[in-house]
């Protein structure tokens, strides 16, 4: 990957929208600060940010692609898909998405109700309050949880809370990963696998998972990422050629809440070419 140019982009970001910490248009200006040409914005299980983000982001001269993030379960285990390309107005993909947005309500008043029995004081009131237009994740019961005084740091709140399996975790109710891909097919867009790596499979089960997601409509692999070991990379891009598949790259940045991750260049090594958002737009239109 040696021969791409030097234009650098970030095909993975969040926002306030879900569980980022900078508001779209702050997002827009730290991608212009930090000298990206192109930037997804793809926010858990909602658009919201992209009419926010897109003034902005044309007048700094930034590249923006609406795209989404959607969380599915594949046989037990958690698996991400990428949408870009999103026409966030479709209505038959803003129903399915305002579906979502119903049940993370209903498990986030689970999980309010079971830190109120741990004893401390918050409310969904309050996190509306402090998070307004945000689509409610752990992140913001964290947030909440820290700011107020309740607990030391974030990483507790997880570790005794709200991780996963925690006393005061609920699962969230998942659509399968095909699922997704036709959801996102739906919504116009093209669907990608989001850091396979973090999925945790061996070879031949990423191998013919893989296989699956292509037969279902699957355009590409997130093959450049901020977590990737040493090889990853390299075993994911010859998968992408096997099953002829488009390749992405993001840094999956949060902001403050996953602050060893920065905008565009991850852990401070990830480089990601124009050349990919080229191909995918190639195959977009």
């Amino acid at each position: 990957m040696a021969d791409y140019r030097t234009d650098r982009i970030d095909l993975h970001t969040h926002s306030t929208e879900s569980d980022g910490t900078l508001t779209p248009e702050e997002l827009m200006k730290l991608a212009k600060e930090t000298g990206l040409s192109a930037i997804a914005l793809t926010d858990h299980d909602t658009t919201g940010g992209i009419k926010k983000a897109r003034p902005l982001a044309e007048d700094l001269g930034i590249e923006l692609v609406p795209g989404i993030e959607l969380s599915t379960d594949y046989s037990g285990t958690e698996v991400h898909i990428l949408g870009y390309y999103i026409d966030e107005n479709n209505p038959e993909f803003a129903a399915k998405l305002q579906e979502f947005v119903d049940s993370r309500d209903s498990r986030n008043e689970k999980m309010t109700a079971l830190l109120q029995k741990e004893g401390f004081d918050i409310t969904m009131e309050d996190l509306y309050r402090e998070n307004p237009n945000s689509v409610i994740t752990r992140a913001h019961f964290a947030r909440y949880l820290v700011e107020h005084g309740f607990v030391r740091d974030r990483e507790t709140v997880f570790r005794k809370y709200l991780g996963d399996n925690c006393r005061c975790y609920v699962p969230r109710e998942k659509i399968t990963p095909f699922e997704a891909v036709r959801l996102i097919q739906t919504g116009g867009g093209l669907a990608f696998f989001a850091h396979p790596i973090l999925c945790h499979m061996n070879r031949d089960r990423l191998r013919f998972f893989i296989g699956e997601l292509k037969a279902s409509g699957l355009s590409g692999i997130e093959a450049v990422y901020s977590m990737n070991e040493p090889g990853d990379e390299r075993a994911l891009l010859k998968l992408a050629e096997e099953f002829g598949l488009l390749i992405s790259g993001g840094s999956d940045f949060h902001g403050s809440n996953k602050p060893y991750i920065h905008l565009g260049t991850g852990k401070g090594n990830l480089q990601i070419p124009y050349e990919l958002l080229e191909k995918i737009k190639q195959a977009f239109s």
